[in-house]
């Protein structure tokens, strides 16, 4: 029966596309709110609640081996109040839930299914179960909550006690000190799970984690630590030429299944690839290694080509299946191969080791490389530049052809959050290679954003479908748009973007205040309150909100001149310091902010005539512990006030409220930098 014969659920109405996918499903799923917590209280069944995300492949497993099975169906509708959730959409409700299978199983992921009572505290769940299975965990799980309700509320109680105490942070109780010898033992301790040979973290799965390459990259800078360097750069190389990077459309995947880089995931997210354009640009403004500037053009071309809405904000996401088939849409077998590149093929073939390295299964091969374009014309004993067109030719083919393929699903939430790392990557381009038309793209997205997902007071809402915005934003909302709003700044962009940043600020230090913690709550105290509260600062495949709050906190403690945003942030950090030394790799954005504390950090003024061109030097260099600001005339940022003398243009580098004195050029800056 076709999806025009069926009756929609109560998932209507809704724009997320993975709630869409179950619109015509047999279940009579709800959207998560007060029509479906209420539905339950009044029928005093459970809450079912399924999680997801549309680029999830076992999601979609189990949608089509049970969610779409009319006898699971009926099951399902009958002792239970069925609540399916875009995890992308309520990172609230999937944390609470989480945490709560992690805490029972000690394990967790997606598609996650949580059984709740009524009033939403969780008391059971699981992650993927096969048909069979989840049969019999549906109608034993009924036979529990009917017949021994006691147990089970006591289960909900302990286990919600659990999951809020699971994110709680107690305050150090004073100004913490800290040590260079902390960032010190981050270093070591990252260093331990790293993979020498083949970059990134060493075994299976290789997630490619940039927080942990930036913490490197930082601490190279301040202590010329050269094995930090060289695994960043050993990391990056290895990651953009295996299996995990798109050879032939740019892009990264999000995880390679093997420890090579070789066979990726396939599905490929707008956070994983916003955060390795501002890595691989940051790397390049270190080393001007040609690879690097290629996957950052090749990477933004990709999100323009399949990521970018008509308003230039930024889509979600691309699946990892078309036609049913996970890769499908990227892989390629020898005749393919030959039909599209003729005489092309034998040499474009070896370069991407098809039907050697490259063979994966089913006579398809991944592209992939281990040789530069030089090294490969090298040793075919090519010319360089021939080759280079060989092989550009070759790609472009490729490309055409593969886009008439059928294409992996696409997920066209707009998040503001993730779209606050775009914005951010796209300044960290713009500034590495001097491109004006990367800068343009960012404060076009950063323009709709602010124009139709904010409110006046600086409230924000986390999704924009048009014009229209919903959900309440969440604190990494704020904290990553704060941070490209920073970017753009620091790119050479308006102060109003440095003003807007400062109101969002400052509606998070009244909104997400919590007494008895210097962290910020996940949700707001004007948003909907669930079953535990939640506090997030683990930095993970993205930075917590609150590690990106709190690095906010410091620099425009001291753009604006605001001591209590300073301390505030030092004391966040003092708070999270007992954990940075054991667990460093899941704090590393922490540990940026600790570099911050215990190396020298600057502020850097320039004004007059020649601003931008100066601001443009200092901007393409790599400089993490620079804050700079740039005008040609008089500024109000306080900064910036009494700085600007007319026809003269100078450089003012300060260092914790101290002023060296002014000069007339950056290099004279660089060498303040350098005698301290």
């Amino acid at each position: 029966m076709e999806k025009q014969d069926k009756q929609p659920n109560h998932l209507q109405g809704q724009t997320s596309p993975y709630l869409l996918q179950h619109l015509y499903n047999p279940v009579n799923w709800y959207p998560w709110g007060e029509k479906a917590l209420e539905k339950a209280k009044a029928s005093g069944k459970p809450l079912l609640v399924s999680i997801g995300y549309s680029a999830c492949h076992w999601c979609h497993v189990m949608e089509k081996e049970s969610f779409e099975d009319e006898e699971v169906a009926r099951i399902m509708n009958e002792h239970f109040v069925c609540i399916k959730v875009d995890r992308e959409e309520r990172p609230d409700v999937d944390h609470l839930y989480m945490n709560a299978v992690q805490l029972l199983e000690g394990h967790g992921g997606w598609p996650l299914n949580c059984f709740a009572l009524p009033d939403g505290r969780p008391f059971w769940g699981g992650t993927y179960f096969p048909r069979q299975q989840w049969m019999q965990i549906l109608q034993r799980v009924a036979q529990v909550y009917s017949q021994q309700r006691e147990q089970v509320e006591e289960q909900a109680g302990s286990l919600t006690e659990g999951v809020a105490r699971s994110s709680l942070i107690a305050p150090s109780g004073g100004q913490a000190a800290f040590s260079p010898d902390e960032a010190d033992r981050m270093y070591e301790n990252i260093m331990k799970y790293m993979d020498l040979q083949q970059g990134g973290r060493r075994g299976a799965p290789k997630f490619p984690m940039p927080i942990n390459y930036e913490f490197l990259l930082n601490y190279h800078y301040h202590t010329s630590n050269q094995p930090a360097l060289e695994q960043v750069m050993l990391s990056l190389r290895k990651m953009a030429m295996g299996g995990i990077y798109d050879q032939i459309g740019g892009g990264f995947a999000r995880y390679s299944v093997d420890d090579q880089w070789k066979v990726p995931h396939f599905e490929k997210m707008l956070y994983d690839n916003a955060q390795l354009i501002s890595l691989y640009s940051q790397a390049w403004k270190l080393e001007h290694d040609p690879l690097f500037r290629e996957v950052v053009q090749d990477t933004i071309q990709f999100v323009d080509r399949e990521l970018s809405s008509p308003e230039g904000t930024f889509y979600s996401a691309l699946d990892a299946d078309s036609e049913g088939e996970e890769g499908k849409y990227y892989v390629w077998t020898l005749d393919q191969l030959k039909e599209v590149l003729a005489e092309d093929e034998p040499l474009v073939s070896k370069y991407f080791h098809a039907g050697g390295k490259g063979f994966w299964e089913k006579g398809k091969n991944i592209l992939l490389r281990t040789q530069t374009d030089e090294e490969f014309a090298v040793s075919e004993n090519l010319d360089p530049g021939q080759w280079k067109q060989i092989i550009s030719r070759s790609r472009q083919k490729l490309l055409l052809v593969r886009e008439q393929r059928l294409r992996p699903g696409l997920d066209h939430k707009v998040l503001v959050s993730w779209n606050g790392l775009m914005i951010r990557a796209l300044c960290d381009a713009g500034t590495a290679f001097a491109d004006n038309s990367y800068l343009e793209k960012a404060c076009r997205a950063a323009d709709h954003i602010l124009q139709y997902a904010m409110e006046p007071s600086g409230k924000l809402y986390r999704t924009l479908h048009h014009k229209k915005a919903s959900i309440d934003g969440f604190l990494e909302d704020y904290a990553f748009l704060i941070r490209g709003l920073i970017s753009l700044y620091q790119a050479g962009a308006d102060a109003s973007y440095l003003e807007k940043a400062a109101l969002l600020t400052r509606y998070v230090m009244n909104a997400f205040h919590t007494e008895g913690s210097t962290l910020f709550s996940f949700s707001s105290a004007e948003g909907e309150q669930l079953a535990a509260p939640y506090f997030d600062f683990h930095d993970t495949v993205i930075p917590s909100g609150n590690s990106m709050m709190a690095c906010n906190l410091f620099y425009l403690g001291q753009y604006f001149e605001q001591p209590g945003w300073s301390k505030r942030s030092s004391q966040m950090l003092g708070d999270m310091k007992k954990l940075l030394d054991k667990y460093s790799g899941s704090y590393s954005n922490w540990g940026v902010l600790l570099m911050h504390h215990v190396f020298p950090f600057y502020s850097l003024a320039i004004c007059g005539p020649e601003a931008a061109g100066i601001l443009g030097q200092a901007a393409g260099r790599f400089l993490p512990n620079v804050i700079v600001s740039a005008s040609q005339q008089k500024e109000d940022i306080p900064l910036m006030k009494g700085r600007c003398q007319p026809g003269q243009t100078w450089l003012y580098l300060c260092q914790a409220g101290t002023c060296q004195l002014p000069v007339r050029s950056f290099q004279q800056v660089l060498q303040q930098i350098r005698a301290r």
